[in-house]
């Protein structure tokens, strides 16, 4: 019988990234052992390649990449009740500590002590096989596919935000930024209810693809000007957004976010860019604009999936370009470039 091996795609350092064979994981008390079997690439997977870094987060030491994930559960731990050995599963990435006072009050996102697959120095699930908890682990109806699995990690950060922002029945919300983010973020808006929703993007075809998903307009970013970009905004929508969700983290955007949101109204601040910027916020002072961040999400797995399962959320279409986990160098420069019109790039692990 052929060695089973558990290919890794392993960060050693800034610009280098390798698969090489890591030992298979046992599961400890109340983990599971997973499968692998899809995982998507995310622009902080990418960014921790390129800048061997974000923000405080610095790659010190190899690390698996790869936090968007979904498996078959192949072997239990003690104390593991929920689940048996052939579920598929979502994986939420983040683990906390469950004592602190963050945890505690249900923001288990704040926790100082959160494991956080694939943000240093935790190392994440694009392998073969991997160990999680349990508890963080999410049971697929037979009709959700894996790779839609996948797709609950950053279908989360849109329902938190979209959370935080406040959206409801007949909202109008801007969305800064069409990526893949931005693009979850505009799915879950209109899933939440949001009647008129704006979406603004320097690539005309992420733009054409927001259209297709739902946006009622889509704007092209041609200039840096942010209070003309405001200006466009209210002229396409017919008045002000009372909510925007920002999801670039570039500065000008920032900026057209302050100024384009109605008066008494709610901007949350996804994407993160700078860890300074410039921003108006005596307009936002003085028009009671409440800004609000968001960091990853807490218990919004269950909505997400709740989403998919029941087809009021199609995030299918973001997926552009599917790659064996053999191939994942080349995926990862796929993903990087946007070749080919890349959105989410997925890695197939069991292949």
């Amino acid at each position: 019988m052929a060695e089973v091996e558990n290919l890794s795609a392993v960060l050693k350092k800034k610009g280098e990234l390798v698969l090489e064979n890591t030992p298979i994981p046992l599961p400890g008390k109340n983990e599971v052992q997973l499968k692998m079997a899809a995982v998507g690439i995310c622009g902080s997977d990418v960014h921790y390649l390129v800048n061997g870094r974000i923000g405080d987060f610095i790659v010190k030491s190899p690390m698996i990449l790869g936090h968007e994930s979904a498996g078959i559960v192949s072997a239990l731990g003690e104390g593991v009740t929920n689940l048996k050995v052939g579920d598929r599963v979502a994986i939420e990435p983040g683990v906390p500590c469950r004592m602190c006072s963050f945890c505690k009050e249900g923001r288990y996102n704040l926790c100082p002590d959160v494991f956080f697959c694939a943000t240093p120095p935790d190392d994440g699930s694009l392998r073969r096989y991997y160990c999680h908890a349990a508890d963080f682990c999410f049971k697929l109806p037979d009709h959700v596919s894996l790779e839609e699995g996948a797709l609950l990690e950053p279908l989360s950060v849109g329902v938190h935000a979209c959370r935080r922002a406040g959206v409801r029945l007949g909202s109008r919300v801007l969305v800064l930024g069409a990526g893949p983010i931005g693009l979850l973020a505009l799915l879950t808006a209109k899933a939440m209810g949001a009647t008129h929703i704006a979406i603004t993007d320097l690539d005309q075809g992420r733009l054409d693809v927001a259209k297709k998903l739902g946006a009622h307009h889509a704007l092209r970013v041609d200039t840096r000007d942010a209070e003309e970009m405001a200006r466009r905004v209210e002229a396409a929508l017919g008045c002000k957004p009372e909510i925007s969700i920002e999801c670039s983290g570039a500065e000008p955007s920032i900026q057209t976010g302050i100024y384009a949101t109605k008066s008494g109204g709610v901007l949350v601040l996804v994407g993160l860019g700078p860890p300074t910027v410039n921003v108006p916020m005596v307009s936002a002072a003085l028009r009671e604009v409440d800004i609000r961040g968001i960091f990853r999400y807490a218990n919004c797995y269950p909505l997400a999936l709740e989403m998919i399962a029941s087809g009021k959320v199609d995030a299918k279409p973001l997926i552009t370009h599917h790659f064996p986990l053999e191939k994942t160098l080349e995926a990862f420069e796929t993903s990087r470039t946007g070749a080919g019109g890349a959105i989410k790039v997925m890695i197939h692990c069991d292949q």
